[in-house]
């Protein structure tokens, strides 16, 4: 629909409307669940086609799995076996949910028509898996700190579910993506607060690391990126989440209404609503933005 506007003593001019995202407000967070569906495990999360939003620890359990709608309605959607508890996920182009399992060393799939849970991949030199990142051929990378000696690893789980150790002697990696055009892994360090980039080569190992941008207090956790490659991350103990551009410049941060937001997705109809896990308020909480998500437009 076309706008009106008049200038005094002058002609009436037509003039097209603004674009949606100018429209409406951008980067201010809201809740979407109320605090108690989740415990302090709260993480994850992801989203489907469909607009739901999926975190761990729903319910008093850190072994289940929430299943959130687009209007913040939240039901059980699983429950992992004994001795496993969920922390990343993310969802494949095959439609599989896959998990971190970091108690288990383990990274699990679940089948969204069944809810069968089966092994992905296990290596018992796994820390303690924590974090994913998928990439347009079903690639997996996860992070893999050892908070106790402040130090971590990366992985890379291929489709077949083999496991191959990427990186070693970083500190406790953390947050991790892959660049919009699958040239670049993004990796975190919650205790050193570092964000890394690593050249992803041709054949899928990594070359030496750069320091993308050096943070001089809180913590980080989750990290996701935008069609433009701008990166997301979550500011655990400052209850942001700081907008960063390719090349490490600070963009913008957003108030997610709680000290300690865990990771974050994009989702929505168009890709542009980013969801939040936040711990001290055991709640998922949402903001606009102005670009669609990676991953979101990835597997469209």
């Amino acid at each position: 629909m076309m706008r009106l506007l008049f200038w005094l003593g002058g002609p009436l001019m037509l003039v097209a409307p603004l674009s949606a995202a100018a429209e409406e407000a951008l980067f201010i967070a809201k809740p979407l669940t109320v605090s108690g569906h989740f415990n302090a495990g709260i993480e994850g999360p992801a989203c489907d086609l469909a607009g739901n939003v999926y975190a761990v620890s729903f319910g008093t359990d850190k072994r289940t799995i929430g299943k959130v709608t687009p209007t913040g309605a939240a039901e059980l959607y699983v429950t992992l076996g004994e001795g496993s508890a969920g922390n990343g996920i993310r969802f494949g182009r095959d439609g599989l949910l896959y998990v971190a399992d970091y108690t288990g060393h383990n990274i699990l799939k679940v089948d969204p028509a069944t809810r069968a849970i089966r092994l992905h991949a296990h290596n018992p030199k796994m820390n303690q898996p924590n974090d994913l990142a998928i990439d347009a051929d079903g690639i997996l990378y996860a992070s893999d700190p050892n908070w106790a000696e402040k130090t971590g690893q990366i992985w890379r789980i291929d489709p077949d579910g083999s496991t191959h150790l990427l990186a070693a002697g970083l500190g406790t990696v953390n947050g991790i993506e892959v660049s919009p055009d699958g040239t670049t892994l993004y990796a975190n360090e919650s205790e050193q607060r570092g964000v890394w980039a690593f050249p992803i080569q041709p054949d899928k190992t990594v070359g030496p690391r750069r320091l993308l941008r050096q943070f001089d207090d809180f913590g980080f956790d989750g990290m996701r990126c935008d069609i433009d490659g701008n990166l997301y991350i979550t500011r655990h103990g400052k209850g942001t989440v700081v907008k960063l551009s390719p090349g490490g410049e600070i963009l913008r941060e957003i108030d997610v209404l709680g000290p300690k937001p865990s990771n974050l997705c994009f989702g929505g109809p168009d890709g542009r609503t980013i969801y939040v896990t936040e711990v001290e308020q055991t709640r998922i909480v949402e903001f606009r933005v102005d670009r669609p998500g990676r991953e979101w437009r990835q597997f469209q």
